[in-house]
Order: C-alpha cells, then sequence, then structure tokens
C-alpha cells in the first residue's frame, strides 16, 4: 500500500464500508495511518436506539448517494493534512432524519515515536 497515494487509500477504505456506511444514522469512521499507508480501519456505529422496547432508526440513515458523497469528502479532507505521516483520521458523521440532510466532521491526530528518534539524537555532554 506504501505505493498508492493516501487519497487512493482512503477512496478503497470508504468502498470497503459502503456496506455498513449504507443506512447508519450516525458514527465515526477511524483509519490508523503508519509511514503514509493505512494500517487498518473500521467503523464506530452510534449506538441503535429503542423506545419502548422496539428498536428504532432502520432506514433512516445514509443513502447510497450520501454515502458517495462522504467518501468524497474524506478523500477532498486530506488537503487539510499537513507534514505528518503517522496517526489517525477520524470521520465523524450523523443524518439528521427529519430533513434527511446529514453532516460530517474530520479530525485528524498526529503520531509521534521517541524511540525512533533515539537513535539520531546523540545528548552533548557538558565540560
Amino acid at each position: 500500500m506504501e505505493m498508492v497515494s493516501l487519497a487512493r487509500q482512503v477512496d478503497f477504505v470508504f468502498r470497503q464500508l459502503e456496506g455498513e456506511l449504507t443506512n447508519a444514522a450516525a458514527g465515526t469512521v477511524q483509519i490508523c495511518i503508519r509511514n503514509n499507508a493505512v494500517g487498518k480501519f473500521g467503523m464506530k456505529h452510534h449506538p441503535i436506539e429503542s423506545r419502548d422496547g422496539k428498536l428504532e432508526g432502520k432506514d433512516r440513515g445514509l443513502t447510497q448517494e450520501q454515502v458517495q458523497a462522504f467518501r468524497q469528502l474524506a478523500i477532498e479532507a486530506l488537503k487539510y493534512r499537513r507534514d505528518w505521516t503517522h496517526g489517525e483520521i477520524l470521520y465523524d458523521f450523523a443524518v439528521k432524519p427529519s430533513s434527511n440532510t446529514w453532516s460530517a466532521s474530520v479530525l485528524y491526530e498526529s503520531n509521534y515515536n521517541m524511540a525512533a528518534w533515539n537513535s539520531r539524537y546523540t545528548p552533548q555532554r557538558l565540560a
């Protein structure tokens, strides 16, 4: 995957999650990145609501067209990522059932590993 651009990898992730995203009312898509390559990905579904012992929310989530728009938004949002190669991207989304509109937010988290830097850093001895 290292030879494939991160945008193409994010596209692949969203295509793999398409079935889970369709009809999902809210949740978070999580992508873990190491060396500019997707290491793992998944989706956290927000709880399914129930009222009076009956499950609600079926067929009130993202439509097929909204899932495609969400995938495009996720790819476009990569333009805001700057100067890091390790971390996570979280895409939170929710459907407003009354108007069948949806919203999403993107959170970037960069991670750095000091163990990798220890071999490059040689402390100066004080005289």
